[in-house]
């Protein structure tokens, strides 16, 4: 191995003046002879697994001059909110089922997680009209229930709900799922259970995701309090032998880690993406890559893309685009809500605004953490259109559909890299 002049001779010097030297002085002379960058580097902050073109996000007052909305957008409110019987909604995912569209979401009188939060869910032949809401998950006694999310097997489709006990110090539970061949009629509720038959003690992200390889990714938010962590599972309904990734969170100082509520996509060389909402509050979002399908994950980092610091929707469109559903404001408004396209899932350069304050309507109800805004999205690929879920102020449940073919990211566009 070479060896400059220079450390030869610090190394001669240090086998012989230690001979010598005042044992009262040598911490000081080992801080000396001890190579500089031992104390001076800092630990490299990890790089973010994409970039976005700053300028889409652009703001001029309160509005996002740069995004137009896409052709052929619609709109569409699957339940309004009733006062004191179902004034707090929240949480909607989708489902595409037997050629129906399933919409579940969480509901309660008035507040965030109040009493009685249970799970409620309808389905439509188009997505325009929507059948009467039915219980999915009925209130429990000792616990609140909300959405997890679907799957489908074949002729079955599977619910998931979080069941959050109320006698845990902290913010946590467990998840349970519950079968049928209809969509109407629904088997009793079991855990969710892990790679060795035991219940994952964790609550699921709403965004189960296939991969190429087949697996199936998630992930859990787990005990104790909610720590987010990639899970993926080789069985076909995705309810049993859930297997954690190996997965460091940042550093946080809550019993809730710094990542949450992430979802992901497939970047242009089959690495997976998980995208995550920011609990410190950088108002961007985190992102972490994996390129060994899921079995480990880089450190979570700082991306470009804004934020609200709230749940949001990515995934892939039927021709590989990755595109990523948020609020991108900065801050903690919920609007407006906007689609950002990446042709190779590197650098994200093409945004259009799925929905805005135009069309937002007042808040109709007061009510524990209610904010305005399109909270919450979460989407699919069905019948040739993006369909995003979400809530409407906390209160109303809506979609919107945007034909696939208003979403191809541009020959122009595609060129622009940093």
């Amino acid at each position: 191995m070479f060896q400059s002049p220079f450390s030869a001779s610090l190394f001669v010097f240090r086998q012989t003046a230690f001979r010598y030297v005042d044992l009262r002085i040598l911490p000081a002379l080992l801080i000396l002879t001890y190579p500089f960058s031992a104390f001076s580097e800092e630990p490299a902050k990890p790089s973010a697994p994409f970039t976005v073109n700053p300028t889409l996000f652009t703001k001029q007052g309160d509005t996002f001059p740069a995004l137009k909305s896409p052709d052929g957008v619609q709109h569409f409110t699957v339940f309004e909110g009733v006062q004191t019987q179902a004034g707090y909604n929240h949480g909607a995912v989708l489902a595409g089922f037997k050629g129906q569209l399933f919409c579940q979401w969480q509901t309660s009188g008035k507040d965030e997680d109040g009493p009685g939060t249970h799970v409620i869910y309808s389905f439509s032949e188009d997505g325009e009209h929507w059948t009467k809401v039915r219980v999915l998950a009925p209130a429990r006694k000792d616990a609140i229930v909300t959405s997890g999310g679907w799957w489908t097997q074949g002729d079955t489709l599977i619910a998931f709900i979080n069941v959050w006990p109320d006698d845990t110090p902290q913010k946590q539970g467990h998840t349970e799922y519950a079968t049928s061949s209809d969509g109407m009629n629904w088997s009793a509720f079991k855990p969710v259970t892990g790679a060795g038959g035991r219940t994952v003690q964790g609550i699921i992200e709403q965004d189960l995701k296939a991969l190429p390889s087949g697996r199936i990714l998630t992930a859990f938010h787990m005990q104790p309090g909610l720590h987010a962590t990639p899970y993926y599972t080789e069985d076909p309904s995705a309810t049993s032998g859930w297997t954690a990734g190996n997965f460091t969170n940042l550093s946080h100082k809550d019993t809730i880690s710094r990542e949450l509520e992430p979802s992901s996509f497939v970047d242009a060389d089959n690495n997976i993406v998980m995208t995550f909402r920011d609990q410190a509050g950088s108002f961007r979002v985190l992102a972490s890559v994996s390129k060994d399908n899921g079995d480990t994950w880089s450190l979570p980092a700082v991306t470009g893309m804004p934020d609200s610091r709230a749940k949001q929707s990515a995934g892939n469109l039927p021709d590989g685009t990755a595109y990523l559903v948020n609020n991108p404001s900065g801050t903690k408004d919920r609007l407006p809500l906007v689609v950002t396209l990446s042709r190779d899932g590197k650098h994200f350069d093409h945004a259009l605004l799925a929905r805005d304050e135009s069309t937002l309507p007042p808040m109709k109800f007061a009510g524990k953490y209610k904010r305005t805004g399109y909270s919450y999205p979460k989407s699919i690929v069905w019948r040739d259109a993006l369909w995003i879920s979400y809530a409407v102020n906390k209160e109303d449940i809506a979609v919107t559909r945007i034909p696939v073919s208003s979403l191809r990211v541009q020959d122009s566009l595609e060129t622009n890299s940093d």
